[in-house]
This record gives structure tokens, sequence and C-alpha cells, in this order.
């Protein structure tokens, strides 16, 4: 199988939508409304409390653990509820326009505390040519996402720029160039401060927002305290390896409950005869944010 093959038996026929990739090429992100249903939000967000009220300090460790959020990493394999988010169209089209050959790369749910969320500016991912997309990133809402409740901010047109801030642990096996005098002028002196031309990106529950993860932008705080539950859907080349590798943490349960097409996005079908699963990078060892044992995201 390949992708456009997995697509096909998804019943995803069409490419993105052009609207949707001009916004991509152009902005870095883009944002579709009504992609679940208010029921299905619910269940969700219900179900991202009942597994995190069983971890409690422990959520997220499979990949992360964050002070000043709660997270649920690994969730597929803990619960079916939400299994229809591997199937949101304009993700799966967006990551074949970005990324040619792909494959599940995290799935992270995500609800930053009151008082909390506020990140530095950065980039996901590095890059080491203007195209060379690693990975496409989906805020999936099951909260309404306003001004108040420590919504993303985004720099359009950004992932254009050279990275900004990417942690250590994720460049895999990136050199950071020399900049130039322009690229130089860009950063700015305190990344945690709002960026010229920065948009605070809100959105109804139910919206799904794609990003491009070269774009530069932040998590803000949440001031108002109010509720906002997002799962954090992940896609990788299929040359790289997953955030969090789905053979290790296989359960029969999933296996069986995917289809052929589904098996074959989340890496978890059977390897051919003298193949050898993709566990860890070959790049900086332990530490680096795509080996098997990385805590980090």
């Amino acid at each position: 199988m390949y992708s456009k093959q997995a697509l096909r038996e998804l019943g995803i026929n069409e490419p993105l939508h052009e609207p949707h990739r001009q916004a991509l090429e152009r902005d870095g992100f883009y944002i579709v409304e009504g992609v679940l249903t208010a029921e299905q939000c619910d269940q969700m967000a219900a179900e991202f409390d009942r597994l995190h009220d069983q971890e409690q300090d422990r959520g997220g460790h499979e990949v992360h653990i964050e002070p000043t959020a709660k997270r649920v990493s690994n969730i597929f394999n803990k619960s079916s509820v939400f299994d229809a988010c591997l199937e949101i169209t304009t993700l799966l089209q967006a990551s074949h326009e970005l990324l040619g050959e792909f494959k599940l790369h995290g799935a992270n749910l995500r609800e930053p505390l009151p008082g909390g969320g506020h990140q530095d500016l950065h980039a996901d991912v590095p890059k080491k040519f203007a195209d060379d997309w690693w990975v496409s990133n989906a805020v999936v809402a099951f909260d309404d996402i306003t001004l108040d409740n420590g919504p993303m901010r985004a720099v359009p047109g950004s992932h254009h720029w050279q990275p900004i801030n990417v942690a250590a642990v994720n460049v895999f096996d990136w050199i950071e160039p020399s900049l130039t005098e322009e690229e130089k002028a860009r950063v700015p002196e305190d990344l945690s401060k709002p960026y010229p031309g920065e948009k605070l990106v809100t959105c109804k529950k139910g919206s799904v927002v794609i990003i491009n993860s070269c774009l530069w932008h932040s998590g803000t705080l949440n001031t108002s305290g109010n509720r906002r539950r997002v799962l954090h859907l992940t896609y990788t080349r299929r040359d790289l390896p997953q955030q969090l590798v789905q053979r290790k943490f296989l359960t029969d349960e999933l296996y069986n409950r995917m289809s052929p097409a589904q098996r074959y996005l989340m890496d978890i079908e059977p390897l051919r005869e003298g193949e050898s699963p993709m566990l860890e990078s070959a790049g900086r060892g332990s530490n680096d944010w795509w080996a098997v044992e990385s805590t980090e995201s």
C-alpha cells in the first residue's frame, strides 16, 4: 500500500480544497469549522477527562509531562472514542499535500490550566531547505477556543522563514545554518512578547486548525480559566520516525478495529520479510525528539 491508495480506501478521492491549499502555502495554517459534531466533541472531552483522572500527574508520560497543562498520550490504544479523528479528511489531504508519503506521528490531548499555557515563540521542527516539510499538525477543538482561554498565536507566512527556537530535542540531524542579516532582523529579542503581525487563532468547538509545523507560533496564557480541551494530531513523512512509536504500544484491540488503510497510516501493518521497524532516529541518540524513549513532544 502507499499513501494515495490508503486515502482512496478511506473514501478520500480529491486533493486538498484549493482555498485551503492556498492558505496553507501562504499563511502556514487554516481553520475548518464543523468537522466534529457537538455530540462528538462532548464525548471526546469527557473521555479526555476520564483518562486524565486515571493518570493524574502521569498524564502524557509516554511523550511529555507538562506542569501547567493536563495531557494524555497514546490515546488510540486507550480508547476508541477518538477514532473519528483518524479520518479527518482535510487533515489527511493536507498531510499528503505537504509530506507526500506520510504516517501518524503523534496524538496528544492537552488542556492548559488556569494561569498556564503561555509559551515562547517557536517552530516545532526545522527544515533543511525552503519546502522541506517534516510534520503536519492539527488542533482538534473539543471546546471553544477564545481570546482568553489560551489560544495559539501564529505569525502568518513565517513557515517560509528560517526555523526559530526549535527545541534541541526536536532537531534530529539538522545543523543550524548561519543566518543572513535579513534573517537575524526577524528574530525578536524577547520570544515571549507579541510579534508584529501575529494572529490569535480562535475557533468554535468542532473546528480543526491545520498547521505546517514550521510555522512560528506558541500557546498563550489561559487568563479566564475556561476549559480548552484539544487534541494535537500530527503526521510525519514515512522516512522519519514517529514521536510515539505505535508498534511499541500496540494492543490487539486497536489493531483489530483498524482497517488496512488505517493500519498503514498508523504504521502498524505487518512488516514484510526482512523489514525492521523504524524505532528511533540515527541522529542524536536517546535524547532525540524522534527517539523511542523521548519524553519531549
